[in-house]
């Protein structure tokens, strides 16, 4: 079963996800991602407007905040870093991304050098302000709005409930009669993990009115009501077997390599849709008989070896 980081809804056979229906509105967020992680420095309110793919109520903030919007590019490249690792196993492997979940999770991460807490406060309240206003703009009536604000708010969360105290100790000759101590961001894989751990989990939802207010209720009355801290998704997704020229990041497995013996979604069966597995023998150089010198550094040779990978037709 595969879902992706907050608000990003896509899937396998088994797996709910994204309507074909959304698929326009998810290729703008892909490519809005992408073009942001590629652009050089952003240092002036002139690159504010040069960058393709904000709204204009984004640029007005980005010309506001122009000192922190590197901070905010190299999110995005880790958001894209970071969902290519935790689903490098599966068939969509984020080749492409839909934006804003994890665009909301990651802008807090240009504030982790200081180890101040107030920056982390800060970045939380920026992230809101700059992510989810592509939402509200459009209006909070609809079903996708108040998912991908759920799921913004859900990144948020998975940051803040794993905030770490670290201490440092002052004294002579390393004693700790004083010690100061920050909180600290968590490192951005174990963020990764959470997150995919809740993405595995995520429950299926509708939107209902109650009174005069529309929510997101599960779709089976029998599930126990999500949380702030749990991710939703709204309808079931393509299986991503096959190539789709008219979606980006639908590349199809054909060519992935596989596992031939596992039995999750890695495996040939799973991952090469029935279409079947080729096997070739490929050479595979590795660091071997590694030796440390005194002082100070390691010493390997390296070998090389012949093994057999796995491809689906």
């Amino acid at each position: 079963m595969t879902r992706l980081p907050p608000g990003e809804l896509v899937a396998d056979e088994e797996t709910p996800g994204l309507l074909k229906d959304e698929r326009q509105s998810w290729q703008i967020h892909t490519r809005y991602l992408a073009k942001l992680s590629s652009v050089g420095s952003i240092r002036d309110e002139e690159t504010c407007e040069r960058l393709r793919g904000l709204i204009q109520r984004q640029v007005q903030i980005c010309k506001r905040s122009v000192e922190v919007m590197d901070a905010v590019r190299r999110g995005a490249q880790l958001a894209i870093d970071e969902c290519q690792f935790q689903f490098r196993n599966r068939r969509w492997n984020c080749s492409t991304l839909e934006t804003m979940p994890v665009f909301g999770k990651v802008v807090t991460q240009g504030f982790q050098w200081s180890g101040c807490s107030d920056n982390i406060a800060y970045g939380v309240a920026f992230s809101q302000s700059f992510v989810d206003v592509r939402e509200r703009s459009k209006g909070q009536s609809s079903s996708r709005a108040l998912m991908n604000l759920h799921n913004n708010e859900a990144g948020r969360k998975a940051i803040l409930s794993h905030m770490r105290v670290e201490c440092k100790c002052h004294g002579v000759s390393g004693s700790c009669e004083v010690k100061t101590c920050w909180k600290a961001m968590p490192p951005f894989r174990k963020v990764g993990n959470v997150i995919k751990e809740k993405f595995d989990g995520a429950t299926e939802v509708e939107q209902r009115k109650v009174g005069t207010t529309k929510v997101l209720v599960p779709r089976n009355s029998q599930f126990k009501p999500h949380t702030d801290e749990d991710l939703v998704y709204l309808d079931p997704s393509p299986d991503f077997c096959d190539y789709d020229p008219r979606t980006p990041g639908m590349l199809g497995t054909v060519g992935r390599q596989c596992n031939r013996t596992s039995k999750a979604i890695d495996g040939c069966e799973l991952m090469c849709c029935g279409r079947g597995f080729q096997t070739q023998e490929v050479e595979v150089v590795d660091r071997c008989s590694c030796k440390f010198h005194w002082c100070c550094y390691v010493k390997c040779k390296q070998c090389r070896k012949m093994v057999e990978m796995h491809t689906c037709r």
